[in-house]
């Protein structure tokens, strides 16, 4: 019995104790009102619910009193071995082994589809992240947004939503101009430029820029700037691509800030022009000074901001306006932008543009703003000088280490990683303890092959062994763990929770055993007990999964 089939019980006990209660008058609760808690203490039951002390004033009653008669009626319920009240009016319940041994059964045969749910169904997500200028390499400050949005979509997409995961490449203004000069600069053996890009690896850029071009220098100046400028763009971003790849970061969108500048394909106006228009007809825009202005004051912006300058150019937030309202056109309901601490001045900013265009800047728009990472003992990189590759990260710690450690502590608060920890092959290492239970499970599995012990019985009755109930009990929360998850776009809850899984099928390990002692017979409670580990190996495993993180078979 799952915690849906329970709320569902429940309900259909309370309809008829409500009808009584208040002849004629519906209840107006559906079995998603009927919440389920574990209970911390396990001598308390299976499962917890202060439904009766919810509903108790509505329907004219003493909450005990209610509990005592829904607690009556439910323990007659198959598959419900105990009820009992406790304080005011909590109803504590008890599963017979039976229904809570099935559970290991169904996620066997879920396979990899166990823990997705509906929750999002409907919703269309676009989640923005990383987005860094495509004039340098990744570096520390990217690591965390990329584990963190990648794996938010993830949990969206695993429970229904249409989510996918766009980088915005910040490819148009005078950055790109700056690192063009750089690279001009590297190629002919000059100083970098002031306020250019120093390192070796714009020297680096500028080697394969001649190699491509050796004509290069031979160009007149303007030339020069618009070769070195696009050929070096597209290495960089190239790099870029490949250092998200390594890191298991696929993003199903590169959004180039030159598409909102450029002409339509009919030669009518830019996006951007498109949008200062849209947001008039809203009623939003104004001009003054000269100026072209939208009043984001409606919206708790703390002051209006200009789009247009009166020269005619546009400002950075015009690019942002225009880039929310494609991202509207391309079909995305909500949009989720990932931030770093550094740019907290930019959700009023973002979100009265939400609500500029019509939309509800507390619903459609969402900017998460995370603090920074350390990494005691990292190195600048050779070739940036004053940054952390994420390259070096990867080549130091690995992928999983440092996506892991990345992704289990809540994004706003500030995080410092220690790398000998996160090297060690021990249980302290959190993603360690996590791998190795996974492929405990694995191995289980294959002595258990060797030694004759299959999956050909199943009886859920004998699995009475408190570390048996107790490990069925996380299993069973894993879905709503994942739901939850998603809706508070926190993967950190994924990783929590498969550490304290993996503590309990330790445990359970221990305790129970798959393969029997000596000689001693392979019995049906060999085989039950098989289910219940390959169940836990299947939800590590799509855990890990949710995370971007692997789930090796051996250690």
């Amino acid at each position: 019995m799952n915690p849906e089939a329970l709320a569902a019980a429940v309900l259909a006990v309370l309809d008829p104790i409500a009808a009584s209660l208040r002849p004629g008058e519906p209840l107006g609760v559906t079995a998603s009102d009927v919440v389920l808690d574990r209970p911390r203490n396990r001598d308390h039951g299976d499962w917890s619910t202060n439904i009766a002390m919810r509903l108790a004033k509505r329907l004219g009653t003493n909450p005990r009193e209610l509990a005592q008669r829904i607690a009556d009626d439910l323990g007659s319920v198959d598959g419900i071995a105990s009820v009992e009240v406790a304080g005011p009016g909590f109803i504590n319940i008890r599963l017979s082994a039976a229904a809570a041994g099935a559970l290991a059964k169904t996620i066997v045969d879920a396979g990899s589809a166990y823990g997705t749910n509906d929750s999002q169904a409907g919703v269309s997500v676009n989640v923005e992240f990383v987005s860094a200028n495509p004039t340098g390499p990744l570096h520390i400050a990217h690591t965390r947004w990329a584990a963190l949005g990648d794996a938010i979509v993830r949990l969206l997409l695993a429970s229904g939503a249409h989510a996918v995961r766009e980088y915005y490449i910040n490819d148009a203004g005078v950055q790109m101009e700056r690192f063009a000069l750089s690279v001009l600069a590297a190629a002919k053996g000059e100083p970098t430029p002031e306020g250019g890009y120093p390192g070796e690896y714009i020297a680096e850029l500028a080697r394969r820029v001649v190699a491509a071009h050796p004509q290069l220098l031979e160009l007149p100046e303007d030339e020069q700037i618009v070769v070195a400028r696009d050929q070096a763009y597209e290495y960089q971003l190239a790099e870029i691509r490949n250092s998200l790849e390594r890191f298991n970061v696929p993003f199903d969108v590169w959004f180039s800030e030159r598409t909102l500048h450029a002409p339509a394909a009919d030669g009518g106006p830019s996006l951007i022009d498109h949008a200062v228009e849209r947001l008039r007809e809203q009623g939003h825009v104004f001009d003054e000074d000269g100026a072209v202005w939208v009043r984001t004051t409606d919206f708790t912006d703390d002051k209006d901001r200009v789009i247009r300058r009166s020269n005619g150019e546009y400002t950075y937030f015009a690019a942002d306006a225009a880039y929310y309202l494609d991202k509207g056109d391309r079909g995305f309901q909500n949009k989720i932008y990932l931030l770093g601490a550094d740019h907290h001045g930019y959700v009023n900013r973002l979100k009265a543009v939400a609500g500029a265009a019509g939309d509800d800047p507390q619903k459609n728009i969402q900017v998460l703003i995370g603090q920074m990472v350390s990494i005691g003992g990292a190195r600048l990189s050779k070739r940036a000088g004053n940054i952390i590759e994420m390259d070096d990260l990867l080549d130091w710690l690995g992928t999983d280490a440092l996506r892991y450690s990345l992704e289990r502590s809540p994004a706003d608060s500030p995080l410092d990683l220690d790398p000998e920890l996160l090297q060690k092959r021990t249980n302290d290492n959190p993603v360690f303890y996590v791998q190795y239970a996974h492929a405990r499970t694995h191995n289980v599995a294959r002595n258990a092959a060797d030694s004759g012990v299959d999956r050909s019985e199943f009886a859920p009755e004998l699995l009475t062994h408190e570390t048996e109930s107790a490990l069925l009990g996380a299993l069973q929360e894993f879905p709503r763990i994942v739901a939850f998850a998603a809706e508070v776009r926190e993967p950190h809850r994924i990783a929590r929770y498969l550490e304290e899984l993996a503590g309990l099928y330790h445990r359970w390990y221990d305790n129970c055993r798959v393969i029997p002692k000596g000689d001693d017979p392979i019995e049906t409670v060999h085989r039950t007990r098989l289910w219940l580990n390959d169940a836990a190996g299947q939800v590590l495993r799509n855990g890990l999964e949710l995370l971007g993180v692997s789930a090796p078979e051996r250690m």
